[in-house]
């Protein structure tokens, strides 16, 4: 790994005037015995952005990665997540002193809410919380995951707070044109998780292929290229070395704009995930 190559990742700016980097590496579903090893790998093929959450009950290994890495604190960006069992104000600080404590860190550079569960109708407090936090130097920046409009006007109408960052499912076969021309609308920087589909029958599209062919690249990689293009956060995970790194080696290509029009016409409206309107329970 060369400062050079981690330099190439853009950094977002955020609409609290920090920045946050394009390209992290995600750990979810990485098994907590094994997440210091991959982490420590993600680092030294040049990832500073890492996203965990209380959920994926691997936090403590993310911490170790850094600690063992040789990086100092500032150079590697750490998002966690409060989830859905911990809404409410005294609960989500609670369970944000949990998430430091396993990550043996004073501060999460960003701190979202998983998922709003509507259904509990906590999302609002719980983000009372997160403004809180933020403002005693907790958090660097607070954000939300999986949040449709109303979830976002709710929590933007209760407190005059908007988040930095709404992490939301996006791949090419479910784009949400219509939320991230919200989000452009209230400056909130859309985070893509699953941005390959599970490595799925998205990766087997032909007209994916087809792009991939031409520049000489896997199908991941084209994905993740579009998902750049397009202005997202996107935060690719493996667990294997060799993806480690080659869902790194993006920087050496681009898409023309036929190319990104190809993909855009792939759009399904398809989720893999759970509706937010509906997700309480795992």
């Amino acid at each position: 790994m060369t400062s050079s190559r981690t330099d190439r990742v853009s950094q977002l700016p955020l609409r609290d005037d920090t920045t946050i980097p394009q390209l992290g590496f995600g750990v979810f579903l990485v098994p907590a015995e094994e997440t210091a090893d991959i982490v420590g790998q993600a680092l030294d093929a040049g990832y500073r952005h890492i996203d965990t959450a209380a959920a994926y009950r691997n936090e403590a290994g993310v911490g170790e990665a850094v600690r063992s890495s040789g990086l100092s604190r500032d150079e590697v960006y750490i998002t966690t997540k409060c989830f859905n069992t911990n809404h409410g104000r005294d609960k989500a600080r609670a369970a944000l002193e949990r998430s430091l404590d396993r990550l043996e860190m004073d501060q999460v550079d960003l701190y979202l809410i998983h998922w709003p569960v509507p259904m509990h109708d906590l999302y609002a407090e719980t983000w009372e919380a997160f403004v809180q936090a933020q403002s005693e130097g907790l958090v660097k920046s607070i954000g939300v995951s999986n949040f449709k409009a109303p979830h976002l006007e709710r929590i933007i109408e209760a407190t005059g707070v908007t988040p930095v960052v709404n992490q939301i499912e996006l791949h090419p076969y479910f784009q949400q044109a219509d939320l991230r021309a919200e989000h452009e609308r209230l400056g909130i920087v859309t985070e893509a998780w699953s941005p390959i589909a599970h490595g799925g029958e998205v990766l087997k599209d032909p007209v994916i292929g087809e792009i991939a062919e031409a520049h000489g690249k896997t199908p991941a990689q084209v994905v993740l290229r579009w998902h750049l293009q397009l202005g997202n956060v996107v935060i690719p995970k493996s667990a294997t070395p060799e993806r480690i790194t080659e869902n790194f080696d993006l920087f050496d290509f681009e898409l023309g704009d036929e190319e990104m029009g190809r993909i855009e016409g792939l759009d399904r409206g398809e989720r893999l995930g759970p509706d937010p309107d509906h997700f309480e329970k795992p």
